[in-house]
């Protein structure tokens, strides 16, 4: 098998982050359900936005911000997702590129630049109004068979699993993935996520993903099932390793019968949860793909993810490697 040219490749939707303060207030003024993910079409998503308090804007989507965290620790990284040939697919490709990830344009006429509005409250906690716009158009014929296999894992971002030509570009990667003997990655994202599409979430999961990331509430939600040690029995044996965070709590590795309790990083003040998990999966696939043991690879995780709460936005501010460096040596 020849020397990967990456080692990890993202797809996803190519979003940009339109990223303000709000109170609670607002939340209940537009109707919005605190802490999750919703998918809001073009109306709806200009509304929003003129009413949003001022904020920031720059380039996200969940796997884009893995990428980011993943090349500021080092890691030779490669990303898929579709943009329009607007001003905001101006402002997500310059970003990427900036960060140090290889992103060549997928480029659609169909839709505007997909944007994520998210609205922080005081305790920390978003709040995110999706209008997928052009990233929802990513199809098979968008992904690089040679890009796929030149990559020691692909990442794959369920937000991205709701339109069916992604779901064919999904599977088109995975498969060929694994012909050329590389491992498959899969955060399962987000609650309401996994309650659209559990069946074929888990059709996916045990047929074709080696890595699974999710976080107490999506596997609770994937298996069904109330307490974490249940949902922790269930993943095993449905892929090689599961990656679980839990908050405060740190996050639990599993991989047959070894499980990894990692502990959360100390001394941490919580500014802005955005990220977090996207932060997480970056840091474990590149202890992973550096050929770190299991519980090194979520103690990297952690170390990443503190980082991206401890500030505003959902991108690292500081280097990501120094801080590995600093405190794994």
């Amino acid at each position: 098998m020849d020397e990967p040219r990456y080692d990890v490749v993202g797809l996803g939707n190519a979003l940009v982050d339109v990223i303000a303060h709000a109170d609670d207030a607002f939340l209940e003024t537009h109707g919005l359900d605190k802490g999750t993910m919703t998918l809001i079409d073009a109306a709806r998503a200009r509304e929003l936005y003129e009413a949003m308090p001022a904020g920031i804007e720059v380039s996200g989507g969940s796997c884009a911000n893995t990428m980011a965290a993943f090349a500021s620790l080092g890691g030779r990284g490669a990303y898929v997702g579709k943009v329009s040939g607007d001003q905001l697919g101006d402002v997500f490709r310059h970003d990427i590129r900036a960060a140090g990830v290889q992103y060549d344009v997928a480029v659609g006429d169909r839709a505007p630049t997909g944007r994520c509005l998210v609205l922080v409250t005081p305790d920390a906690q978003r709040t995110m109004q999706t209008y997928l716009g052009a990233s929802s158009h990513l199809g098979p014929g968008d992904v690089d068979v040679a890009l796929v296999s030149a990559a020691r894992v692909t990442y794959l971002e369920g937000y991205l699993w709701d339109p069916p030509d992604a779901k064919e570009a999904f599977r088109k990667a995975a498969a060929h993935a694994h012909r050329a003997g590389r491992k498959v990655a899969l955060t399962l994202s987000d609650p309401f996520c996994v309650d659209r599409h559990r069946p074929s979430f888990l059709e996916l999961i045990e047929g074709a993903v080696d890595i699974l990331f999710a976080n107490e509430a999506e596997i609770l939600s994937l298996y069904e099932v109330r307490s974490f040690e249940d949902a922790l029995q269930r993943v095993r044996g449905h892929c090689e390793v599961a990656a679980l965070t839990r908050s405060e709590r740190g996050s639990v590795i599993v991989a047959g019968d070894d499980v990894h309790a990692i502990d959360a990083e100390p001394h941490v003040r919580v500014i802005d949860t955005t990220g977090a998990g996207d932060a997480y999966a970056a840091g474990f696939l590149y202890g992973y793909t550096q050929g770190r043991p299991l519980a090194a690879c979520g103690r990297i995780g952690g170390i990443a993810a503190a980082e991206v709460i401890s500030h505003f936005g959902a991108r690292p501010e500081t280097s990501l490697a120094a801080l590995v460096r600093d405190r794994l040596g």
